[in-house]
């Protein structure tokens, strides 16, 4: 086990209630974006979409804060987590339904010896390397889906060739993005929900650019820059003006405070 000093804020759309959720520990973050339900649209869950995603997000911090979990494959932890919030309510709710409340997820944990990640739906993790290259790790099977209707995205969840999210079905854990880099390489681990990566995914930053401004100035200036840019934007074609927004630091070694390491790349 290894120590991180880790930052984070979330943020909702305005006006909205936040179904993003995030927890952390010692060695350890999570990141989740619970799916906005579709309009007029019978879900079979009387919780909702917030429920599920800070629900979620509870069940991976106890696994992933114990130790007797400590070395099982972030797969593994996701899959249980997943299973055991559908017997939560299976009694009360319909988990067949199509449109039964999901969440993406991204996960790091670190050791003295490595960094792993997880990556399910439209999240980022990014790793800040020691020789100060990024690299982003996007679970981007959604886009392409980019030209459909929204209603239609339900026949391409969770299914062979479709885009995987966390929900009813645990098997989709299997089929998240994940890898492993050594902690001698890594220097800070970011963490975003697609809300918090726009600047990149939209508004043409580059991910080392974001980093930069996550490390000196905070996630919260991250969102707050964020939500400056969307309004100052011409309205995005998937008619969200702005979106619930996340976004998480991790730094390894020693510790750091915000403002004082490094120069912001962007004003």
């Amino acid at each position: 086990m290894t120590n991180m000093e880790i930052c984070f804020a979330t943020r909702s759309s305005p006006g909205c209630p936040n179904e993003d959720a995030v927890v952390a520990g010692a060695d350890f973050a999570a990141v989740l974006d619970g799916a906005t339900a579709e309009p007029d649209t019978d879900s079979g869950c009387r919780h909702g979409v917030r429920w599920y995603a800070t629900e979620l997000a509870g069940l991976l911090g106890c696994s992933l804060a114990s130790d007797s979990h400590r070395t099982r494959p972030l797969t593994e932890v996701l899959y249980d987590a997943c299973a055991n919030l559908a017997q939560a309510h299976v009694d009360s709710c319909d988990l067949t339904n199509s449109c039964s409340p999901t969440a993406t997820v991204a996960i790091v944990r670190a050791s003295a010896r490595s960094v792993e990640y997880l990556v399910l739906g439209d999240a980022t993790v990014a790793l800040r390397l020691s020789t100060g290259e990024v690299q982003a790790v996007t679970d981007d099977r959604i886009l392409k889906f980019d030209d459909l209707p929204w209603k239609s995205l339900r026949n391409y969840r969770n299914v062979p060739d479709g885009f995987w999210v966390a929900g009813s079905n645990p098997q989709a854990a299997q089929h998240a993005v994940v890898g492993t880099v050594s902690t001698a390489d890594v220097d800070q681990i970011a963490l975003f929900s697609d809300g918090a990566a726009r600047l990149v995914s939209l508004y043409g930053w580059k991910w080392s650019e974001l980093i930069e401004v996550l490390d000196t100035r905070g996630p919260a200036e991250v969102i707050a820059l964020t939500r400056a840019t969307e309004r100052e934007s011409p309205q995005q074609a998937d008619g969200k003006r702005h979106d619930d927004a996340t976004a998480a630091l991790c730094s390894l070694g020693s510790p750091r405070s915000v403002g004082s390491s490094r120069t912001s790349a962007k004003p």
